[in-house]
C-alpha cells in the first residue's frame, strides 16, 4: 500500500524533523525515503517540506496537510489491526517501559502471569522514571502515570483509581511526630523523585476539605530519578514520601509504612499505556491492557477510599 507508506514516512519526517532519521527507524534507505516523499508531493501537485542540509520545515501546504494525514492514517491503521488483531494476539516480541518503582514491585508478577497464558511471547522490559521517546527508541508500549503531554500519542487509560499518599515508616515516626497538616511538611525531611528534566517533584498537592487544592512546597537530603529508591529511602525510615497507592500499598498494609495526612487527599495519578500510533494496538496490545487493567481493579484502595 504505496499511499499508505508515503503518509506514514511524512509524518514520521515531521515528528522527527528528520528525513534520515525517519528512514532509519522505518528501515529504509535515505535515498528510498526521499524519492517516497517526492512521489508525495507530485500526487498533491504541492511542496510539503523545505529542506537544506541542516534543517527541515513544513511549508504551508505542508501544515496544511499534516492533520488530515494524521487522520487518514489513524484510520486506515486502525482498519488493519481490527482485522489482523486476533490473530496476532499473545505472539512475537512485545517491548515495555514501565516506571521502575511499578515495574519492580507490581508489573513483574503480572507480566509472568500474562506470559504463563500467552506462551508465544516475549517480553523485552524496561525499567526507568525518565520520559520515553517513543518516536526514537524500540519500545511497543510504555506504562506511565499522568496525562502525556504530547497529544500526538496514543493514551490508553488502564487505572484512573489511585492516588498519592503521603507515608512515613515507624522509625521515622519514633523520631518526629506526625504531620498534622500538609503544611507540617516544611518541617520534615521529604524524599523527592526527579521525572524527564532536572527539576525534582518538589510541590506537593493535597485537597482540601473545604474545597479546593492546597500546594505545599517541601524540601529535603534525598533526591532520586528512580522511584525505586526514593520507596527504599522511605522504608528505611530516612523521611517521608509521597507516592503512588500503587507503588506503597503493599508497603502500608503490611505495616512497613503508614498512611499520614489522611483527611487531605493527595492527588489522582492515573496510569495510561501509551503507543506511538495506532498502528501498534494489535490485539496482544489490547490483550495487555485489558489484563493490567484487571489486576489493578482488584488491588484495594487505602483505608479511608474503600
Amino acid at each position: 500500500m504505496k499511499a499508505v507508506s508515503e503518509l506514514r514516512l511524512f509524518l514520521r519526517v515531521v515528528e522527527l524533523g528528520s528525513l534520515s532519521a525517519a528512514a532509519r527507524q522505518l528501515e529504509i534507505s535515505p535515498a528510498v525515503a526521499s524519492a517516497t516523499l517526492k512521489r508525495l508531493e507530485d500526487k498533491l501537485d504541492a511542496p510539503l517540506l523545505v529542506r537544506s542540509t541542516r534543517s527541515l520545515r513544513l511549508t504551508p501546504q505542508g501544515e496544511l496537510f499534516v492533520a488530515h494525514a494524521r487522520e487518514a492514517l489513524r484510520q486506515v491503521e486502525e482498519g488493519m489491526a481490527r482485522m489482523h488483531g486476533t490473530q496476532r494476539v499473545g505472539r512475537g516480541k512485545l517491548r515495555i517501559s514501565a516506571p521502575s518503582d511499578f515495574g519492580r514491585n507490581q508489573l513483574l508478577p503480572w507480566l509472568d502471569e500474562f506470559q504463563e497464558q500467552h506462551p508465544g511471547l516475549e517480553v523485552r522490559l524496561q525499567l526507568t522514571d525518565r520520559i520515553t521517546d517513543l518516536f526514537r527508541e524500540p519500545i511497543d508500549v510504555a506504562l506511565r502515570y499522568g496525562v502525556p503531554p504530547d497529544s500526538s500519542l496514543v493514551a490508553l487509560p488502564v487505572s484512573t483509581r489511585f492516588r498519592r499518599v503521603l507515608v512515613a515508616s515507624p522509625a521515622y515516626l519514633a523520631r518526629k511526630a506526625a504531620p498534622a497538616t500538609p503544611q507540617d511538611l516544611r518541617h520534615h525531611n521529604c524524599l523527592r523523585f526527579v521525572v524527564g528534566d532536572e527539576h525534582p517533584y518538589s510541590e506537593w498537592r493535597f485537597h482540601s476539605s473545604a474545597g479546593g487544592d492546597v500546594i505545599v512546597k517541601v524540601g529535603g537530603d534525598r533526591i532520586s530519578d528512580d522511584g525505586e529508591a526514593v520507596r527504599r529511602w522511605v522504608l528505611a525510615g530516612h523521611g517521608i514520601a509521597y507516592k503512588s497507592w500503587l507503588d506503597v500499598g503493599r508497603d502500608v498494609l503490611s505495616g512497613g509504612l503508614r498512611l499520614l495526612c489522611r483527611d487531605w487527599p493527595g492527588e489522582l495519578v492515573p496510569m495510561h499505556m501509551i503507543v506511538p500510533n495506532r498502528r501498534l494496538l494489535d490485539g496482544t496490545v489490547h490483550a495487555l491492557r485489558d489484563f493490567l487493567q484487571r489486576r489493578c481493579e482488584a488491588l484495594p484502595l487505602p483505608p479511608d477510599d474503600r
